[in-house]
């Protein structure tokens, strides 16, 4: 098993996050993210593009590492 480099770990981390929020919301209809930090704030907004950018970014890597 390969080491998770920091940014592999920084982006999986968020991920956790995002998917813990989407089990909220399709449990609870309860957003954590908009409740913490406001409701399409510049800070929200910035999480959820950071969450759906560390999900591209653990897909592309995951592909290219199973071509090695």
């Amino acid at each position: 098993m390969k080491k998770m480099s920091t940014l592999g770990l920084i982006a999986f981390v968020l991920v956790l996050i995002g998917s813990f929020n989407w089990g909220l919301m399709g449990f609870f209809k309860f957003d954590l993210i908009r409740s913490i930090f406001g409701e399409l704030s510049v800070l929200s907004r910035s999480i959820y593009a950071l969450v759906g950018l560390s999900g591209l970014y653990l897909i592309v890597s995951n592909v290219v590492n199973g071509k090695e």
